[in-house]
């Protein structure tokens, strides 16, 4: 038996891709799990901040940790709201300074339709393989987080920054050529950011370890279902897929501490 708080997924790059469960004193690689039942007992919420035994909010967060730290500010999301570079603080003008003013990418993404997103350079590909993207493309790198977000909100009015997270499951997708789209909205690059745009890209693919992709979606939720046992079948996004068609998103239920056999 494995017991630990949960958190994303880590991942490493591979035909398919790899992925490993971490706890405080142990990991376990998900991959050798498929066709296997896995028996998933809720314990107790720990805050991935302050780790007490508190209702998870948000993000892994109790509500006062959510309101609070700087890993759950609106730039998070928002990275247009970002005012490092201009030594402005948000909640924590370090913390801010070291994530916002990196480079950063601004991609196409095709997982259930393509969109538009932003990410830290270092956190690519993890980025694209979290929302289970089976092709990405970078189109603009800015050095900091702000020009990155702005750049993307001029994008979302031509494309989507959404993602259809039933429709990526049920693997009801279809290769886009990305570079045509980027051609075709390099037009609408904000003049802050033009000389930032990315021309000699080519389109990463990426192969997920799923056996059998689910026909309707059922969404486990641990908060109301907190006891689950069932076939493993596939592993995309941060998504565990099974037999019985339930998926269970690892990230939403971040901050739970869980007890999980394996059968």
């Amino acid at each position: 038996m494995f017991e630990g708080v949960l958190t994303k997924m880590k991942t490493s790059i591979g035909e398919p891709i790899n992925y490993y469960l971490n706890f405080e004193n142990d990991f376990l690689h998900i991959n050798p799990l498929l066709d296997k039942t896995i028996q998933i007992n809720f314990v107790k919420n720990q805050c991935l901040n302050c780790g007490k035994n508190l209702p998870i909010f948000r993000q892994g967060y109790c509500r006062n940790c959510f309101f609070e730290i700087p890993q759950a500010a609106d730039w998070i999301m928002r990275p247009e709201l970002s005012k490092a570079h201009l030594n402005q603080e948000d909640r924590n003008l370090a913390y801010e300074k070291a994530m916002q003013l990196q480079p950063h990418i601004v991609y196409l993404a095709n997982s259930s339709n393509v969109k538009v997103g932003v990410t830290r350079k270092s956190q690519t590909p993890t980025r694209w393989i979290d929302q289970g993207a089976h092709e990405a493309l970078p189109i603009v790198e800015t050095p900091n987080r702000y020009l990155a977000g702005i750049t993307e909100v001029a994008l979302k009015e031509h494309l989507s920054d959404k993602t259809n997270w039933r429709k990526m499951l049920r693997n009801d997708i279809e290769d886009i050529n990305l570079l045509e789209i980027r051609d075709n909205i390099q037009q609408y690059i904000p003049e802050e950011t033009k000389a930032y745009f990315l021309e000699n890209q080519k389109e990463i693919r990426l192969e997920f370890p799923v056996l059998q992709y689910p026909e309707k979606v059922k969404s486990l939720n641990l908060s109301k279902t907190p006891n689950y046992k069932g076939k493993l079948k596939g592993i995309k996004g941060q998504y565990w897929i099974f037999e019985d068609q339930t998926v269970f998103n690892v990230r939403s239920n971040e901050g739970m501490v869980c007890a999980i056999d394996i059968f």
